[in-house]
């Protein structure tokens, strides 16, 4: 794994920048817990200050400090990506090696079940479970609901992988050695998948936090739990562009784009790095 990072860092100019943005967003969203206040808390500091070396991104309309709030929802925002992104993936682990190891019934059921997840609209079903829940709609619901559609796409890819790999020396010698097919599924078949569990991973982070800040922007989140989507919803209810207060709209804007751009730089140069030719090109041979 050292090896691929020491690579991808080396001879691919887009995967360095997409780990440069998303350093400085981790290291920045790591300083919300050293906030000196709660921001859950409203009115706390003067309303409407534009940014000054007193409020480094300004303060809103409801009386928080843009710094510490932002800092907050960025953390909670990337948490929320990363249950989803784990737990899907997990699952879409678990159906794509099973599927394509076994074959037979078990495939064919699996993938049935798979299909019907794909066709699945995931908007409507996420609002439904909204005016369902109501105030039980909190991030992590949220996010264990996000989860369970989150997986299929990636289940197929994985197994398209596992077909090939289930007719390779390596499996039969270790299906002859008596290898159990947990073993072989663990051992010899899940470190060939994880160069495109790792770029799923992003890519899946992506959405789930893009699907968030849609729900929370249109107020089918819990509002009150700061967010890159809340605190967008919290800026439009206040007229924050139409007052001028900027920096509400904007400095969020920028993090978000930082977030977006710095993942899909490491999911695009590790979709890059699985591909022979283009990995190959990238170094110069």
């Amino acid at each position: 794994m050292f090896a691929v990072f020491r690579d991808l860092i080396r001879y691919n100019i887009e995967f360095a920048i997409g780990v440069v943005l998303v350093t400085i967003v981790v290291l920045f969203a790591l300083l919300s817990f050293f906030s000196p206040v709660d921001t859950s808390l409203i009115y706390l500091t003067i309303p409407d200050q534009p940014p000054s070396w007193q409020y480094w991104f300004g303060t809103n309309s409801r009386g928080q400090d843009m710094f510490w709030q932002l800092s907050t929802a960025l953390r909670n925002s990337l948490t929320f990506g990363l249950i989803v992104a784990l737990i899907s993936r997990v699952i879409s682990i678990t159906v794509g090696l099973l599927a394509g190891y076994l074959g037979g019934w078990v495939d064919r059921a699996l993938m049935f079940v798979n299909d019907i997840f794909v066709a699945v609209p995931i908007f409507p079903v996420l609002v439904l479970f909204y005016f369902v829940l109501r105030n039980n709609m909190d991030s992590l619901t949220l996010a264990l609901i996000m989860a369970c559609f989150g997986w299929p796409f990636d289940a197929r890819l994985i197994r398209s992988v596992a077909l090939g790999l289930k007719h390779r020396e390596f499996t039969r010698h270790a299906v002859f050695a008596g290898m159990s097919t947990r073993k072989v599924l663990l051992e010899e078949h899940l470190p060939y998948v994880m160069p495109i569990v790792f770029a799923t991973f992003m890519n899946n982070m992506l959405w789930s936090i893009g699907l968030e800040v849609t729900l929370a922007v249109l107020g089918f989140t819990n509002i009150n739990n700061p967010t890159f989507g809340t605190v967008l919803y919290w800026a439009n209810s206040h007229s924050a562009m139409v007052v001028g207060v900027w920096w509400w709209i904007v400095i969020p804007v920028i993090l978000i784009v930082m977030t977006f751009l710095g993942l899909f730089l490491l999911a695009m140069s590790m979709n890059e790095y699985i591909d022979p030719r283009s990995r190959l090109r990238r170094m110069g041979a």
